[in-house]
């Protein structure tokens, strides 16, 4: 298009000039550093210039203009449209923009890009209180004892009813003996003990005659 190569001839070495495509194109209005400066972007239609391109301020280059002044900016930019409408307007909307800047952003006032991320509220699962209570402390198996337990449980990892009968029986029979065996052992001394008694009592030796 004779419009492309137009503006490609214009703006050549034009810092504030960009091609984003064949059909859509940046330009900066105001230097870098300008509290004022603000981009606009053209996009032209399939059917442009008869119908009116798509102007756009969405740039984040102007993050800090109000959305305020950003339609009024493209409502006087609309306008420009209107009156040019049928011929090649690009160039004109660029030039347009450059002399009404200061009309353009008369009522601008920066706004700080970080508000909304610092007006965000962030809920936080409270951190349980800490209890006055130890927990008791759980007796810790060991391989062994682990395996064995996990051999006795059924599908469903419960232990079955009276798993631990044999383990009672067998403690009851062990004390059983042991007492048994203390009982013996005890009654043996004190029947030595008797028999050497009376041995020593009917003893001749010992005999008062």
């Amino acid at each position: 298009m004779m419009e492309l190569e137009a503006l490609r001839s214009i703006y050549e070495g034009d810092e504030s000039f960009r091609e984003l495509s064949p059909v859509s194109f940046q330009y900066r209005i105001g230097e870098n550093g300008d509290p004022k400066a603000f981009l606009i972007e053209v996009s032209w239609t399939e059917t442009y210039p008869q119908t009116a391109p798509i102007i756009s301020m969405n740039a984040f280059f102007n993050n800090t203009i109000s959305s305020a002044v950003k339609q009024s900016i493209l409502a006087k930019l609309q306008e420009e449209v209107e009156v040019n409408l049928g011929t090649a307007m690009t160039y004109t909307l660029f030039e347009y923009a450059k002399d009404n800047k200061e009309q353009f952003m008369e009522n601008h006032h920066p706004v700080n890009s970080m508000t909304s991320i610092s007006n965000i509220t962030s809920v936080e699962t409270p951190n349980p209180a800490p209890s006055s209570k130890k927990k008791d402390k759980k007796e810790q198996l060991s391989k062994t004892q682990k395996r064995k337990l996990a051999d006795k449980t059924d599908h469903k990892g419960e232990l079955p009813r009276g798993w631990n009968w044999v383990d009672v029986v067998k403690v009851c029979y062990l004390n059983t003996k042991s007492f048994i065996t203390l009982m013996s052992v005890v009654t043996g001394i004190t029947m030595k003990f008797i028999c050497n008694f009376f041995f020593f009592i009917f003893s001749p030796n010992n005999l008062w005659i």
